[in-house]
């Protein structure tokens, strides 16, 4: 790893910016000259740096040499045969894994809970999902990891799948016994893709879950803008070598921007750098905040910071000790009702609430200062709002009843705008999900139920941020015409 030291896209921008070049090509900001407010908000060494693709610094849709290089490093650094650098974010990633793996009419195997990133794969090029639905902790309302038992039953069932997805980690830190089941998929000649997006870590931390490319994964997604530090948006594709990466490439140009973002680029190759040669320290701090967080949490009362007690050496197979998720309903509050008085009361922006739990992301830039006062706001908010539970509900993830592929509903005549408490036993022809964390509660192609109604009502009033359907007020959905069902 002697040369995880290089940052061959920022020296090559920065190499360019020393030359000041004159630029009578695009972005038409011309180095911040044509807007002096962007220059005030991002500032001009920012500005100077959002510049084309050009010789000198290389292009994202066919790398030969600053960007190559800065790929070759990423595989070196994270274990993989073949690295790519994503600017559409780790959707973009997750999309090319389903499109090289599969196409219309074949079958891919992954868990219900995916991201809608996923499916929408899945409404493109028409491969048929078979779900594997989780288990679900009954007192916590989160869905788990894959069974190895479940894994086994749907390669039995279906043998001509070509491929399985799987999440790890979960949004919630749950992981799956991932080196069982590529083994598992490799014997029956099926590639394993792997949404490794909230992950990143696993590759520079010590004592962490196995990561996908250790596993002998096929294919693994990585967001670097979440635990690993580069700017938003920003995220890496790895594979293995039983993929070929000119295929992928080419996959990755079929929806990512022939205009890729320098700054994003140069951000990810940075990055790269400062966790291949700082990364075990810097992770090893933030398990040791996020297990401190999790210990004063518990002592307050009520509140349950769940963290690797929850093993249960199948569906879940190992815990990520740096995700500090907060259980809230024996408090007598929604997750979401936690998150809103975080913010709104104490100035905390949590990552996520949801119906149970809220969660804190913990990652590299944070300082135990910031953790104390997190433990301080909630100790206040249960001495503040502490209520009866009576009433709220208990979980997160709904069973679906699958009747058609994503893209035959997405694509079916529909009838539209049905006020959706009248939707209960209609096909969905649209997403609706929360986000965070992005799992969707229908999907198109599934059965609307009373249970579905009811949840994607209590999570509006319980102020989730809902999307996904045409309506934005989700008052609303789009459904199959009954003579298009057969």
């Amino acid at each position: 790893m002697d040369n995880q030291s290089f940052a061959p896209i920022y020296e090559a921008l920065v190499e360019f910016r020393r030359n000041r070049v004159v630029p009578f090509d695009v972005p038409g900001h011309k180095r911040g000259r044509g807007n002096p407010e962007l220059v005030k908000l991002l500032g001009k060494q920012c500005v100077e740096l959002d510049v084309n693709s050009m010789k000198p610094l290389d292009n994202l849709c066919h790398p030969i040499s600053v960007i190559k290089e800065a790929e070759d490093l990423a595989a070196e650094a994270f274990g993989a045969a073949h690295a790519f650098l994503m600017v559409g974010g780790t959707t973009s990633a997750v999309q090319t894994m389903v499109l090289t793996a599969s196409k219309k009419g074949e079958k891919i195997i992954l868990p219900r809970n995916v991201h809608r990133s996923v499916i929408n794969a899945l409404v493109i090029n028409g491969a048929t999902p078979i779900y594997v639905n989780p288990d679900v902790d009954n007192r916590l309302g989160i869905a788990l990891g894959m069974k190895i038992s479940q894994v086994e039953k749907a390669i039995e069932e279906n043998p001509d799948a070509v491929a399985i997805l799987v999440n790890n980690p979960s949004y919630y830190g749950i992981c799956s016994n991932l080196k069982r089941i590529v083994e598992l998929a490799h014997e029956h000649n099926m590639l394993v893709l792997v949404d490794e997006a909230h992950g990143t870590h696993f590759y520079f931390g010590d004592d962490m879950p196995l990561s996908a490319m250790a596993a002998g994964a096929d294919m693994s997604c990585v967001s670097m803008h979440k635990s690993g530090g580069s700017l938003t948006q920003s995220s890496i594709l790895l594979t293995n070598s039983t993929v070929g990466p000119g295929y992928v490439r080419q996959v990755i140009n079929l929806t990512q921007t022939t205009s890729a973002s320098y700054l994003l680029l140069a951000s990810l190759d940075i990055s790269r750098r400062n966790l291949a040669l700082r990364g075990k320290e810097a992770f090893a701090e933030v398990v040791e905040m996020a297990e401190y967080a999790r210990t004063e949490i518990n002592k307050i009362g009520d509140y349950y910071a769940y963290g690797s007690e929850l093993i249960n050496g199948d569906s879940i197979y190992d815990f990520d000790k740096t995700k500090l998720t907060v259980f809230t309903l024996d408090v007598g509050l929604a997750g979401i009702e936690v998150y809103d008085l975080l913010r709104d009361e104490y100035d905390i922006q949590m990552e996520l609430g949801d119906i149970g739990n809220t969660l804190a992301y913990i990652s590299i830039g944070d300082r135990m200062r910031e953790i104390e006062r997190l433990v301080s706001a909630l100790y206040d908010i249960r001495r503040r709002f502490k209520r009866d539970r009576t009433g709220l509900f208990d979980h997160e993830y709904i069973n679906p009843s699958v009747v058609m592929s994503p893209q035959e509903a997405f694509y079916a005549p529909k009838e539209e705008m049905i006020p959706i408490k009248e939707t209960n036993g209609r096909i969905c022809t649209e997403f609706v999900m929360s986000y965070p964390p992005g799992i969707p509660i229908l999907a198109p192609g599934e059965r609307i139920t009373q249970e579905i109604i009811d949840y994607i009502l209590y999570a509006k009033e319980k102020g989730c941020s809902m999307t996904g359907p045409e309506d934005p007020k989700i008052e609303y959905l789009n459904v199959i015409k009954e003579a298009t069902i057969y």
